[in-house]
């Protein structure tokens, strides 16, 4: 006797295999908000875990554009090249943040740019 056939003998609700799929869905989604931060916006945002973590993603990208952007404009600047790479070690360290918070199923906020809210 299988699984499906013990749950319905037993009164309960058979294990949905369907439900497990959308969590699968719906994470692969969240890290392609970080990798490619457009996907998620072309094929569209399903649950509030794929929009939460799309806009985070496209905050980080934004800022990290602005970031890269901005720092040939600032070459003057004694010790440019540490400003630089704490900027760049501080935009990989959130990206890799936004990826655990992913695996993990948390909706947690990025330090520091987390709170800009672009897709509502």
């Amino acid at each position: 006797m299988d699984q499906k056939d013990q749950s319905k003998d037993q009164g309960m609700p058979a294990a949905d295999s369907n439900s497990n799929n959308h969590v699968h869905d719906d994470k692969l989604m969240a890290y392609l908000a970080y990798i490619i931060f457009f996907i998620p916006l072309i094929v569209g945002m399903k649950t509030p875990f794929v929009k939460f973590h799309t806009n985070q993603g496209t905050v980080l990208f934004i800022f990290s554009f602005a970031i890269q952007f901005v720092l040939p404009f600032l070459y003057f600047i004694p010790l440019f090249g540490l400003i630089a790479a704490i900027l760049r070690l501080g935009i990989f360290v959130l990206w890799i943040i936004g990826l655990v918070n992913v695996s993990q199923g948390k909706m947690k906020e990025l330090p520091v740019i987390g709170h800009i809210s672009i897709i509502k």
